[in-house]
């Protein structure tokens, strides 16, 4: 195998969840493109069909599944739909998510609970669940954030508590099961890239980080897009319990 061989994915089935909108698009899409077939996870299924769509036209095959991520039997129906439509999963791209900003003193407990409900247990409960099907050579990828390691300037408590207890979880399940069951289990800490998220942030908010940002830019999807196939792929055979910041060096300033 040479080494661009070695980023292939053909005869490979990726889970991708929050997979209706914005960076769980271009997972998708990258997945199909290294020749994955793509299951589609979220909430918003006519959603999905856009996503659907996009898999599709790279020639590989997509199949869509509405799953709300905090019920832990959504995310066992979602695996057993993805081992009945294709007989494996071999790679896990854990996506979902939510952010908010909102001043600690004034945050509810049903606000920060619903946050760690979503971007931490729904996690958690996706990765049990490939866990129990998964071979050797399967890779789960935990979609966290450079907030899990730093702060950027919003009240973001709730949001950057679920991004950090991430990171633990992936060292935790990496220590689990890549000696056990040969499973690599690491976490994306994306950066400033343009989503769904970043819509809600404040006008001139980006722009003003901007400053913190080395490489003077937001981030393009495709990067981290190519970044989720690497981790997923046999290139990234010897790397387990990592989390990787692709974040344009924030985390260095």
């Amino acid at each position: 195998m040479t080494s661009l061989e070695m980023f292939r994915l053909d005869g490979r089935v990726a889970i991708v969840t929050g997979a209706s909108s914005g960076l769980g698009v271009a997972f998708a899409q990258a997945l199909a493109e290294a020749g994955a077939d793509v299951v589609l996870g979220a909430r918003r299924v006519d959603r999905l069909r856009d996503t659907a769509s996009l898999v599709e036209a790279t020639g590989r095959q997509a199949f869509v599944v509405a799953t709300d991520v905090t019920d832990p039997d959504a995310c066992t129906a979602l695996v057993r739909a993805a081992m009945d439509a294709f007989g494996s999963v071999d790679v896990l791209v854990n996506n979902a998510g939510v952010g908010t900003a909102v001043p600690a003193t004034h945050e509810t407990p049903e606000q920060f609970r619903a946050v760690i409900d979503l971007n931490l247990n729904g996690c958690y409960w996706m990765a049990q669940a490939c866990g129990r099907v998964m071979r050797p050579g399967s890779s789960i990828i935990n979609i966290s954030s450079v907030l899990g390691l730093t702060t950027a300037g919003l009240p973001q408590a709730a949001y950057a508590s679920s991004k950090a207890g991430l990171i633990g979880m992936t060292r935790d399940l990496a220590a689990q099961w890549t000696g056990r069951k040969g499973i690599r289990v690491n976490a994306l800490a994306p950066g400033f890239f343009e989503s769904e998220m970043t819509d809600q942030y404040p006008d001139g908010y980006l722009d003003a980080v901007m400053s913190r940002v080395p490489a003077g830019r937001a981030g393009d999807p495709a990067e981290l897009a190519a970044t989720v196939v690497f981790l997923a792929s046999d290139a990234a055979g010897y790397i387990t319990g990592q989390t990787l910041a692709v974040d344009g060096g924030v985390t260095i300033t």
